[in-house]
């Protein structure tokens, strides 16, 4: 298992496990990030992650990308 920023590009990947307080957890369920979802990370921009999750492309932060562990 490892954080989603270190997912490799253009690899789909299976969320394991999606950490951080409720609040954060909820957020990140709410844009897709499921345990069992599939998740592919489009490019890394000054350590933000573009992902394409749930047929949507999505960005997010390093310390987000951090809590999803794939």
């Amino acid at each position: 298992m490892m954080p989603l920023n270190f997912a490799t590009v253009g690899e789909e990947n299976i969320i394991k496990r999606v950490g951080g307080t409720p609040d954060t957890k909820k957020h990140l369920e709410d844009m897709g990030f499921v345990v069992g979802g599939a998740v592919t990370v489009i490019s890394t921009i000054g350590g933000n992650v573009i992902v394409n999750v749930k047929e949507t492309r999505v960005a997010i932060s390093r310390e987000m990308a951090q809590k999803i562990m794939v």
